[in-house]
């Protein structure tokens, strides 16, 4: 998708990117190898220019953040979705007065890593300094401002998928379990209609001794991130073929 992509270029909006793809010119390289596009002259130069500094720089995912808005950001994930993590936290609920992050779960489509207060907690900082795109569900308003305070000096993935916001685009609303049967998605049946609070009740359990509300913990954050990666590559499909099956 990012190659099919033309409105991080200043000046072009969805109307002209549309007006492109409608004339045949689908991708950068199409519009570099055709003699004349829509535009006139000055804007056909200056385009050019820019689309060979996005060839250029197709591997920098940077050179895009501050090109696409954030409601175009999910355009990134068919170039970097190997450079991305799927990210889950859960927190202790004003257990004894605080609220921290209890246990932070990372998924990079292989791979699930747990990091659980007063154990490895701490290894979660270097760990996510490793990826490039982090996708979360709610993230924006919980997860990463909750990592930031806990975390102050954290260097976080640069580029950042909202599955609530971007999913709700397509016609998904509602919470991430609502939302996942949507998508004929599954839990185990030891965590299977659980939710935040009970999250924080087997944390509260666990404190007081019950290694296996720790283990049961685990595998309901486990299960989000999980999760986040079909509801991406999906919606991301989804979107996708919404956008380039258009009339002028």
């Amino acid at each position: 998708m990012l190659e099919h992509t033309f409105i991080h270029i200043p000046g072009i909006g969805p109307k002209t990117e549309r007006h492109l793809w409608w004339n045949g010119i689908l991708t950068w390289k199409d519009f570099l190898s055709t003699k004349k596009t829509p535009l006139s002259p000055a804007r056909d130069s200056f385009v050019r220019q820019n689309l060979e500094a996005s060839l250029e720089n197709r591997n920098n995912i940077r050179f895009f953040l501050d090109k696409l808005s954030p409601a175009d950001i999910w355009r990134l994930f068919g170039k970097f979705k190997d450079k991305a993590v799927y990210l889950d936290i859960e927190t202790s609920g004003l257990y004894q007065g605080v609220d921290e992050i209890t246990v932070i779960g990372l998924y990079d489509g292989k791979t699930a890593k747990t990091f659980v207060q007063g154990i490895n907690l701490v290894e979660f900082e270097s760990e996510v300094n490793t990826y490039e795109l982090v996708i979360t569900f709610n993230g924006a308003q919980f997860d990463l401002p909750f990592i930031r305070r806990q975390f102050p000096n954290i260097c976080l993935p640069p580029a950042h998928i909202d599955l609530r916001f971007f999913l709700k685009k397509l016609g998904y609303s509602g919470g991430l379990k609502a939302i996942e049967k949507s998508f004929d998605l599954h839990r185990a049946s030891a965590i299977d209609g659980m939710d935040g609070y009970e999250a924080v009740l087997l944390w509260k359990a666990y404190q007081w001794g019950d290694e296996s509300a720790l283990d049961r913990l685990i595998q309901y954050n486990t299960a989000d991130i999980v999760h986040l990666k079909p509801l991406m590559e999906e919606g991301y499909e989804e979107m996708k073929t919404r956008l380039l099956s258009f009339d002028e």
